[in-house]
């Protein structure tokens, strides 16, 4: 691993405990509940996503929530800033991480492969 990818692997590190710190002190209590999986970097650290788990969201309630952190990302980036001490912070772009549900559904088709398979014997 060389010295860039170290540094942008330590600042996702970073960014994954920072941000579910500001979305606590936040005043929206459904911002607290959020649980943040991943926090990927690119382009030089000028971008991050943010993969949140869905938890059984409906739809519509991950569409609110997304509004909600739309809304809430400067004050997120802003309290980054701060916290580290940096001279600037990636942009964040907020999503729900769907491969989970996608390993789930893969899980679930070979364990009923498996099981016809065995009941074929």
């Amino acid at each position: 691993m060389t010295e860039a990818q170290i540094k942008l692997k330590r600042t996702e590190s970073v960014l994954l405990e920072l941000i579910p710190q500001a979305l606590g002190k936040m005043n929206d209590k459904r911002l607290h509940e959020l649980n943040i999986v991943e926090v990927v970097c690119s382009r030089g650290k000028s971008d991050a996503k943010v993969y949140i788990n869905p938890n059984e969201l409906t739809e519509q309630e991950k569409r609110d929530y997304l509004k909600l952190l739309r809304k809430a990302r400067p004050i997120v980036e802003t309290y980054c800033l701060k916290d580290q001490g940096w001279y600037r912070c990636p942009k964040f772009t907020f999503e729900f991480d769907e491969q989970l549900a996608k390993t789930q559904k893969l899980e679930d088709l070979f364990k009923q492969i498996s099981k016809e398979s065995k009941d074929e014997s």
